[in-house]
């Protein structure tokens, strides 16, 4: 099964940056709006503030690991939720999380800094010896942090164009089924192939401390699901924030400058553009776990609950004046990273990212431009991760 990019889901559709019109209405509509999800599964949909935050902060009403996973041929449901935290609930959630959560501390991300700044550094002189045009996407945008992810975890950057390759395939929801499932077989056969040579000569990156330090605690499965859950997340929501928020700040020329030129203004303006961009369409579906109600609509125990980020984070009851791009503005606490037990485990590491990158960009090309007017076919549509599929730039 499959899914056109004209015929798709509405929780996922875009305008260019925004929401799209049809979605933004239900906010004001009472209750909640029974849609199809990108599998065609029934699904209550979430599009308001604080009906997100409740049910994303209810693991114990709302549960990951009840929805029924989606079957991948060649690999068995044991296997695919294995690691995989997004598909877990506390204890086991937990367990895992615990784990991992000392490597992505504020403290130790410091530590990371300087490698990153050297990596923006040595991609930025690349394009300026290169010259104009150049695609923000190939030449700075996606490498940047899959080169940061593939240090931090231990993958060989030369391979990639492969794990780029699938990554991007499995996000895709306009793939049949089939393909997306025979992409997942090969990347956990990539992944698995890693989590041996670790174990054989565990080294000081991530993959190789969980293996020294947790190896008795962890399965095979597990070590392969946390560190393919790693690696996709790692780079493909960084790669398309750096693509997505460069063009909203080249069309807000006033604050692109504000961002260049003000180092105490970076880190408001990171949180402005995860907000304004949520380009996580919507947190992973929630299997109802006991009858409740939201927003005064009655849910039953096992039906399943899409959450909007988009919409939740273009809401009144969040920032006056919702739509418009202000970096500005005081830092709202927005759901783009997820909110409860599942928020985003590699924030940290991300808003660094993009604090680093996003000033460098704008000081070394201080007349930066799009080629041409950025048309609609160029933003990657009918993913999980939105983003932009290329990015011509001249200065």
């Amino acid at each position: 099964m499959s899914v056109e990019a004209h015929e798709l889901p509405l929780h996922v559709e875009r305008d260019q940056f925004d929401p799209p019109s049809g979605i933004s209405a239900l906010r004001d509509r009472p209750g909640l709006e029974r849609v199809h999800d990108s599998l065609g599964r029934e699904a209550w949909l979430v599009t308001r503030y604080e009906d997100a935050r409740e049910v994303l902060g209810d693991a114990t009403r709302f549960s990951n690991a009840r929805v029924p996973a989606v079957p991948m041929p060649g690999i068995d449901e044991e296997q695919m939720r294995a690691g995989q935290l997004l598909a877990l609930d506390p204890p086991d959630h937990t367990r895992l999380r615990r784990l991992l959560t000392g490597e992505f501390t504020v403290k130790r991300i410091r530590r990371l800094q300087p490698r990153v700044e050297e990596i923006v550094t040595e991609h930025l002189d690349a394009m300026e010896a290169a010259g104009p045009p150049s695609d923000l996407v190939t030449d700075f945008a996606l490498p940047v942090p899959s080169l940061v992810i593939c240090e931090l975890l231990g993958v060989p950057y030369d391979d990639r164009d492969d794990f780029q390759r699938r990554a991007s395939q499995q996000i895709d929801l306009t793939l049949p089924m089939e393909d997306r499932g025979r992409v997942a077989v090969e990347s956990r056969a990539y992944m698995s192939a890693l989590v041996d040579r670790a174990k054989a000569d565990p080294g000081d990156d991530l993959l190789g401390m969980l293996v020294r330090e947790h190896g008795d605690d962890l399965t095979h499965d597990e070590l392969v699901g946390i560190a393919t859950l790693l690696l996709i997340a790692g780079h493909e929501t960084t790669a398309n924030m750096l693509a997505l928020g460069t063009l909203a700040l080249l069309r807000h020329p006033e604050q692109a400058a504000l961002v260049r030129d003000d180092p105490d203004a970076v880190a408001p303006a990171v949180e402005e553009l995860m907000r304004f961009l949520s380009i996580v369409h919507a947190a992973v579906p929630r299997a109802v776990v006991t009858d409740t109600e939201v927003a005064g609509q009655p849910l039953a125990a096992g039906e399943m609950v899409l959450v909007q980020l988009a919409s939740a984070d273009r809401d009144r009851a969040l920032a006056e004046d919702p739509d418009h791009l202000d970096v500005g503005r005081a830092a709202a606490p927005h759901v783009a990273f997820g909110h409860g037990v599942h928020h985003c485990l590699g924030a940290p590491l991300a808003r660094m990212e993009m604090a680093t990158a996003f000033p460098a960009l704008l000081r070394r090309f201080p007349t930066l431009a799009t080629t041409t007017d950025v048309a609609r076919a160029e933003f990657r549509e009918g993913t999980f991760i939105y983003g932009m599929r290329s990015l011509p730039l001249t200065w």
